[in-house]
C-alpha cells in the first residue's frame, strides 16, 4: 500500500503538470481533456493518482472513487446496429475506421471552394525565438484589420501569450478550461476587425466564427498556430476555423526544435542544418520539406496512437464478453421477467459446487456446515447417502429441499408483511406509493423498495420478487466493482511475461477467464445465501437481551471504549451485559431464557424469530444458531 502510494505521488509529481492536464478551479482539481481543451467535469483519476494530486496542488483531499462500470468508446459504438458519422477531418484516419468499425470514409466536396491560404510552417531554433515571432505576428495582423485566432495546446501556454500581449499593450480575449463559461460570448466576437482571440484546442473544434463585412475585406480570420500537435487531424481543425463557406482566411504555424513532436523526431538534424547554413537568433526556415518531415513525424505518432488503442481495444474485447454476462443478468435482475428462473440456476449451481467441493472426500460434516451456513436449514440426508449416491441425485434431492423451504420461507415474509402493508394502505394520511422494507441476513441489511398498491394486490407476492430483484442488484453491483479492480491489477502485473518471452495479452485472457469464473460462483453465493438467511428484522428487539457469557472458560480481556473509565469498568459492564453509552454497535452475543444455564449436551427447543422455525437440539449445537437471533423456547 505504501509503495503504491509513493509510486503515485512520484507521477503527480513528475508527470501531470497544472494548466496542462489538469487545472485548479475552486480549490479542486479539475481533469483537462487534452483533445478538446475542455474541462471533464466529474471526471478524476483513478488508484489514488488524484489525491496524489491534490496533495501535490495542496487543495482539499477528496475520497478515493471505485470504478462501477467500464467501457472503451469503440466497444461502446459497436453495440448499436448502425453506425455512421460526418466530420471534416476524418480522411486520415480511414484505415483506422475500417479495422475497428468497418466503415468506409467517403469525402464530399465542399459547397464552395476552399480560399483559405495555408502556409508553410515557420520553423525557429528556440521557443522564445517562436513565441516572439508569433505575437509580432498578431500584432501585424491586428494591425491590418484583421481578426486573429491564435491557437495553443494547453492552458498554460495560453496565459504565457496573454501575458506577453499584456505587455504589448495588445487587447484580446482567452478562451481556454479556466474561462469555459464565457466560451459564446468570446466566440461572438472573435470574428471582429483586429479581434485577437486566444484559445486551446476548445475553439479547433465545431466553432464557427462569424466574420463581419469589414474582416472579410481585410483578409478575413487569420489563424496562428503556436505548436503542431501530435495529431494532423487537430491541426486541420483548428485551421478549418478560417475559410468557411468559401470565407477568405490564412492559417499559419509556428514551430520550434523545442517542441515536444520536434524533439521526437530528428530535431538535432534540422538543428545541425541551422548551425551549418549560419542562421541567426530569430531567423526561420521556411521550406515545404520542413512541413512535410513534420506531417510525417505526427504520421508515425498517429500510428504509434493506433497500436496503443487497437491493443487497448483487444484487452477490452476479454472485458466486453464478461461484461455482457453480468450486465444480461443485471438487466433480468432489474426487469424482473426471468428473476425466479436466474434464482432457481443459481440455487442449483451453488448447490452443485457445495457437493463437487466435499463429495470426492465424504466430508458429510464440512458440507453439513457449509450447507447451512448458505441455505440455512439442516439438509435432511445422511452421510452414507451423501457419500454413496452419484452427483446428479444428490444435487436433485438438495434442490428439492431447498425449492421447498424457500418457498415457505417466502410466505412467512409475505404473510408478516401483509398486515404493515395494510396498516399504511388504510391510513389516510399517507400517501405513499412506494415503501422501503428493510431485508438483513443478521450481517447487513439492505433496503427494497415496494409498491404498495402491488404488495396488497398480489398479497404479498410482488414484495418476494422485489426482494429477489433488490438483492441480486446490490450483490451483482459490489461483486462486479471489486470484479472490476481485480482485473485492472491483473492487467498490470501481466505486463511482466514479456519478460519471459510470452504474450501478456494471452496470460491476461487465462487469468481473466479463472477471475471471471471465480466472480460468478460468488455472486450465486451470496445472492442465494442472502435470499435464504435473510428476513425481515425482528418485530420488537426489546423481547431480546443479552445473554450471560456461555459456561466456558475464556481467557480475560481487556476492553477499551470512550464510555468507560477504566478496565474493571469494562469488564463489569460486560458481564452484566450493560449497553456501552455511546451509540456504537456492538456484536449480539447468543439471546436465551433468563435466569437459566443449561448444561452443553442438554437438549433445548430453539425458535427462528424470523420465520418461525423450530427444532430440538443439544445445546452446544444449539450456540451457533442462538447468535444469529434464534431464541431458546422452554
Amino acid at each position: 500500500e505504501r509503495i503504491h502510494t509513493v509510486n503515485q505521488l512520484l507521477k503527480a509529481y513528475a508527470l501531470f503538470e497544472k494548466d496542462t492536464e489538469y487545472v485548479i478551479m475552486d480549490n479542486k482539481v479539475k481533469i483537462v481533456d487534452e483533445q478538446t481543451g475542455r474541462i471533464m467535469e466529474g471526471r478524476r483519476y483513478s488508484d489514488g493518482l488524484h489525491q496524489a494530486i491534490e496533495a501535490k496542488e495542496n487543495v482539499k483531499i477528496e475520497a478515493a472513487t471505485q470504478t462501477y462500470a467500464t467501457i472503451t468508446l469503440q466497444n461502446y459504438f459497436r453495440m448499436y446496429n448502425k453506425l455512421s458519422g460526418m466530420t471534416g477531418t476524418a480522411e486520415t484516419e480511414a484505415g483506422e475506421f475500417w479495422e475497428i468499425y468497418e466503415l468506409e470514409v467517403v469525402v464530399i466536396p465542399t459547397n464552395r471552394p476552399i480560399a483559405r491560404d495555408d502556409r508553410e510552417d515557420y520553423v525557429y531554433k528556440t521557443a522564445r525565438e517562436k513565441f516572439n515571432a508569433v505575437i509580432d505576428e498578431v500584432v501585424s495582423m491586428r494591425e491590418a484589420g484583421r481578426p486573429v485566432l491564435v491557437g495553443t495546446t494547453s492552458v498554460d501556454i495560453s496565459e504565457l501569450l496573454s501575458r506577453a500581449l499584456k505587455m504589448r499593450k495588445v487587447p484580446h480575449q482567452v478562451l481556454n478550461a479556466k474561462r469555459h463559461q464565457a466560451e459564446a460570448e468570446i466566440v461572438t466576437e472573435a470574428g471582429k476587425p483586429g479581434m485577437v482571440t486566444i484559445a486551446t484546442n476548445m475553439a479547433g473544434r465545431g466553432t464557427d466564427i462569424k466574420l463581419s463585412d469589414e474582416s472579410k475585406a481585410a483578409g478575413g480570420l487569420a489563424i496562428v498556430g503556436t505548436e503542431r500537435h501530435d495529431s494532423r487531424r487537430v491541426d486541420r481543425q483548428l485551421r478549418g476555423r478560417a475559410g468557411r463557406q468559401g470565407d477568405v482566411g490564412s492559417s499559419q504555424f509556428f514551430v520550434s526544435l523545442e517542441d515536444k513532436l520536434m524533439r521526437l523526431f530528428n530535431s538535432e538534424r534540422i538543428s545541425g542544418l541551422m548551425d551549418r547554413l549560419g542562421l541567426e537568433e530569430g531567423e526561420v526556415i521556411q521550406h515545404s520539406l520542413v512541413t512535410k518531415s513534420i506531417e510525417r513525424a505526427q504520421k508515425k505518432v498517429e500510428e504509434n496512437n493506433f497500436g496503443t488503442r487497437k491493443r487497448l481495444l483487444e484487452y477490452d474485447d476479454v472485458m466486453n464478453s464478461q461484461r455482457s454476462v453480468i450486465y444480461k443478468r443485471r438487466g433480468n435482475a432489474l426487469s424482473g421477467d426471468r428473476i425466479k428462473v436466474d434464482i432457481i440456476n443459481m440455487v442449483y449451481d451453488t448447490l452443485g459446487d457445495l457437493v463437487e467441493a466435499y463429495q470426492p472426500s465424504k466430508d458429510w460434516d464440512g458440507f453439513r456446515l457449509d450447507f447451512f451456513r448458505t441455505f440455512a436449514f439442516e439438509p435432511e440426508m445422511d452421510a452414507e447417502r451423501f457419500a454413496n449416491e452419484d452427483f446428479d441425485a444428490v444435487c436433485n434431492n438438495l434442490f428439492h429441499q431447498a425449492t421447498q423451504f424457500y418457498k415457505g420461507k417466502g410466505q412467512r415474509i409475505a404473510t408478516a408483511a401483509l398486515p404493515v402493508f395494510h396498516q399504511v394502505h388504510q391510513d389516510k394520511n399517507n400517501k405513499f406509493d412506494k415503501i422501503l422494507v428493510p431485508i438483513t441476513d443478521g450481517k447487513k441489511t439492505l433496503q427494497v423498495t415496494s409498491v404498495l398498491q402491488e404488495v396488497i394486490d398480489t398479497e404479498g407476492q410482488s414484495l418476494i420478487t422485489d426482494i429477489e430483484k433488490g438483492i441480486s442488484i446490490a450483490i451483482i453491483d459490489d461483486e462486479w466493482k471489486e470484479h472490476l479492480r481485480a482485473m485492472d491489477d491483473l492487467r498490470q502485473s501481466v505486463q511482466g511475461a514479456v519478460y519471459e518471452q510470452k504474450d501478456p495479452l494471452l496470460i491476461y485472457k487465462f487469468e481473466s477467464f479463472e477471475l471471471f469464473k471465480s466472480l460468478v460462483a460468488r455472486i450465486n453465493q451470496e445472492i442465494v445465501g442472502f435470499l435464504y438467511r435473510g428476513g425481515l428484522p425482528a418485530s420488537d428487539p426489546g423481547q431480546m437481551r443479552q445473554a450471560p457469557a456461555a459456561p466456558v472458560k475464556q481467557p480475560k480481556l481487556q476492553e477499551s471504549h470512550p464510555s468507560l473509565d477504566s478496565p474493571v469498568e469494562a469488564d463489569t459492564a460486560s458481564t452484566r451485559g450493560a449497553a456501552p453509552a455511546a451509540p456504537r454497535p456492538v456484536k449480539m452475543a447468543p439471546v436465551v431464557k433468563e435466569g437459566k444455564t443449561y448444561g452443553r449436551n442438554d437438549v433445548v427447543t430453539v425458535r427462528n424469530m424470523q420465520t418461525g422455525e423450530v427444532k430440538n437440539i443439544k445445546y452446544k449445537k444449539a450456540l451457533p444458531l442462538l447468535a444469529q437471533g434464534w431464541v431458546i423456547e422452554d
